[in-house]
């Protein structure tokens, strides 16, 4: 099982701070041999920022120099929705101009030995992170738009479709992850949202990258109801801030044992991005997961199970970081994941 070959395998987020994506590529294979993953490189371009990356053929958007025109086009709705109807995956490509780390990495997989590679990890912009960041006509967030956020949801799961089809040549097993930063806000009055809405919206895109064969994960780099995730059966993977918000996931064991239940993977954001100190150790980093699978544990859980089902990764993306800081934080991980191996027994 799959489950099986997790106990402490570390990934990335998605962004990283570099301009070269050689650069970050060789960060990548340097430190996550097992569990690579494709750099988003923000400081690049304006292009590879989380919402304008994924902008291309959906039918609403265009991008010019460091901005997001909103665009309403009957006519290019209509071709969007004849290319989703005929399937048409190509036609969902995200360019090079607009992801040079993809490329890279791709490059680099066809020339690599892949024999360690257990998982290849690609990630799209949630619908919800993505609708909240750009604004209509009347300055309004296109969360509120039912017509627009569908055209979103279908949009971004052809978009990890094409992710999962491009990469499938290198026969490994594929994680999507659905990058949802927003709903960290959800509740408040910043995220003007209901539950029920999020959960269908999530449903629907799950759902629609849950039918290729891969793993599909979620990540919120904040506070959230995380019942939300748990709830949704065609999430394999949630993604946290273990190092800030563990306390607030464990209130939510209940859940958690259900999500458990159906073979659930807890993904811990132990190596904290923006908080990174330097201080931070392995055993420190190590002893916290300790302290957080005996809680969790204490509320109903499985510890070998905890264990068996344990990706870690840092808390957040690091593309606003520095890339000193960034190789500090990946050396951490790697270190870390290695010490969980050597001293998790299972």
């Amino acid at each position: 099982m799959i489950n099986n070959k997790l106990k402490g395998l570390a990934t990335g987020i998605g962004s990283l701070p570099y301009r070269d994506p050689q650069e970050a590529v060789d960060l990548i294979f340097k430190y996550l041999p097992y569990v690579p993953f494709w750099p988003q490189l923000p400081q690049r371009s304006f292009k590879e920022g989380m919402i304008a990356q994924f902008t291309e053929s959906l039918p609403f958007f265009k991008v010019i120099p460091k901005g997001i025109d909103f665009l309403v086009s009957e006519e290019a709705l209509e071709e969007f929705y004849g290319q989703l109807i005929a399937n048409n995956l190509d036609y969902f490509r995200i360019s090079e101009d607009f992801a040079a780390g993809l490329y890279a990495f791709y490059r680099r997989l066809e020339k690599s030995n892949l024999r360690d590679i257990i998982f290849i990890k690609c990630q799209i912009t949630g619908p919800f992170t993505f609708a909240g960041g750009i604004k209509d006509e009347k300055g309004l967030a296109l969360l509120h738009n039912k017509v627009f956020m569908q055209a979103i949801i279908k949009g971004l799961i052809f978009k990890a479709r094409w992710q999962i089809n491009f990469f499938k040549k290198f026969g490994k097993k594929i994680i999507m992850f659905i990058d949802e930063p927003y709903l960290s806000c959800f509740g408040s009055a910043f995220a003007p949202i209901n539950r029920e809405e999020v959960v269908a919206g999530l449903t629907e895109c799950a759902r629609g990258i849950k039918s290729e064969d891969v793993l599909v994960g979620v990540h919120c780099c904040g506070n959230t109801d995380w019942s939300i995730f748990t709830e949704i059966t065609d999430i394999d993977i949630i993604s946290f801030d273990a190092f800030t918000y563990l306390e607030k996931l464990i209130l939510y064991s209940e859940n958690l044992r259900d999500f458990f239940g159906r073979g659930g993977i807890l993904c811990w954001g132990i190596v904290p991005a923006h908080l990174f100190s330097g201080n931070e150790t392995k055993v420190s980093l190590f002893q916290k997961i300790e302290e957080g699978i005996n809680k969790l544990e204490k509320k109903g859980l499985g510890k070998d199970l905890l264990l068996e089902r344990l990706f870690i990764g840092p808390a957040c993306g690091l593309g606003t970081l520095t890339p000193e800081k960034a190789g500090q934080i990946f050396r951490l991980l790697s270190e870390t994941s290695l010490f969980i191996k050597d001293n998790l027994k299972i």
